[in-house]
């Protein structure tokens, strides 16, 4: 594999940090120890220098490099999920309900190799900047930390970013120009009626009955108020009511989901109809229903400039038949879409293999990966500040 020799030696000692984050997972904004970590480490590595509590627990290294001007910023994600680890690995999470599911550990540890490789070769014009972001599992940890000056303090030129990716063959890279990530926003709606016993249905106002007929009608509004070749999922994931008994019609019904777009413009069709369809359901039904629509992480957009670059790099390091630079758009979401919205920005999928998905108790960041997501890291930094 042509990754440069020093960082291939590097792979044992980014294995070991891999495997010690896995092992000690924490939470959204909890990444105290994570994140001491972090900066123990590119202390220990000569970066010039180190600061933390960046949007609460982020860490920023900043590695100069020949003399230029060139700023290229690299990020990687550090927060853990809520799941119950099933897989039995001795590196396995040491913290009941908490685990390392999205391959977080993995995106820290190599993005901590690149830093130590750069750091002691320094082969490049310019600065870099090592951004280890807290809170990107629902949190808005890069908001946060743009917020606290990540831009304007250390004058990030372009931002790349990497994440593992089951199911892609290990080794390989995919990503496109554009919008590759969706937009995610979620809502609440409050559908209140008049309570009272089941078996006296006439004298309640069900709002179980008007949530139901909610929910059915909330699903024509991809069917009938999208154009078809344009991408919107609407999906409701949760029911909840104030009477776990069987035999009270509830006062109140919360209906709860999310809705993903790929464009500014259905952002607000959708969040428009669904408000008008669940507020009028409601009130022809006797009911009625309050709506809370939050607005999540942008669009992703890649620019075509920054995925030119980062395509040659992922090909110079594992042949260009192992990168697909027209992947398809994915209707998950990432925080990484307000880095773009700052500055020219990539993001790009490293294989993982034929792993459990990510989000599943059973993942496991692939260590066999490493040195390609390392390698490209380091190859962002090179080529971008040559």
């Amino acid at each position: 594999m042509p990754v440069k020799n020093r960082l291939a030696e590097m792979v044992p000692e980014i294995t070991a940090w891999r495997r010690d984050f896995h092992a000690h997972p924490e939470l959204k904004y909890e990444e105290h120890r994570t994140a001491a970590r972090v900066a123990e480490l590119l202390r220990s590595f000569g970066v010039d220098e180190v600061h933390e509590g960046i949007g609460r627990t982020g860490v920023v290294g900043v590695i100069r490099g020949r003399p230029g001007d060139r700023v290229i910023g690299l990020r990687a994600d550090m927060d853990a999920l809520p799941i119950l680890e099933k897989t039995g690995k001795p590196h396995a999470s040491t913290i009941p309900g908490v685990m390392h599911a999205c391959g977080h550990d993995g995106h820290t540890a190599m993005l901590l190799g690149a830093a130590k490789y750069l750091a002691e070769t320094r082969a490049f014009n310019g600065t870099a900047v090592m951004v280890f972001q807290p809170a990107e599992e629902g949190g808005g940890g890069a908001k946060a930390m743009i917020d606290d000056g990540l831009f304007a303090r250390w004058g990030i030129q372009e931002m790349y970013g990497l994440h593992t990716r089951p199911g892609l063959p290990l080794g390989s890279y995919a990503t496109r120009t554009g919008p590759l990530l969706a937009a995610a926003d979620t809502f609440r709606i409050f559908v209140t009626g008049k309570g009272g016993h089941a078996a006296r249905p006439h004298e309640c106002v069900d709002p179980m009955l008007a949530a139901a007929q909610i929910v059915v009608a909330l699903q024509g509004i991809v069917a009938r108020n999208v154009n078809p070749l344009r991408a919107a999922v609407l999906s409701v994931c949760t029911c909840q009511t104030d009477s776990p008994a069987t035999n009270v019609i509830p006062q109140q019904v919360m209906l709860g989901g999310t809705v993903r777009t790929m464009d500014p413009a259905l952002r607000d069709v959708m969040q428009t109809r669904l408000t008008s369809i669940a507020t009028s359901v409601a009130e022809a039904l006797g009911a009625t229903a309050e709506v809370v629509y939050e607005r999540g992480y942008p669009v992703t957009v890649n620019d075509a400039f920054a995925v030119e670059h980062a395509v040659d790099v992922a090909a110079a390091i594992a042949g260009p038949d192992a990168v697909n630079a027209q992947m398809e758009p994915m209707m998950g979401a990432e925080d990484f879409s307000y880095y773009g919205e700052q500055v020219p920005a990539a993001f790009i999928f490293l294989g993982n293999g034929d792993s459990a998905g990510v989000h599943s108790a059973e993942f496991d960041f692939d260590d066999d990966a490493i040195a390609y997501g390392s390698g490209w890291l380091v190859g962002m930094v090179e080529a971008r500040a040559a």
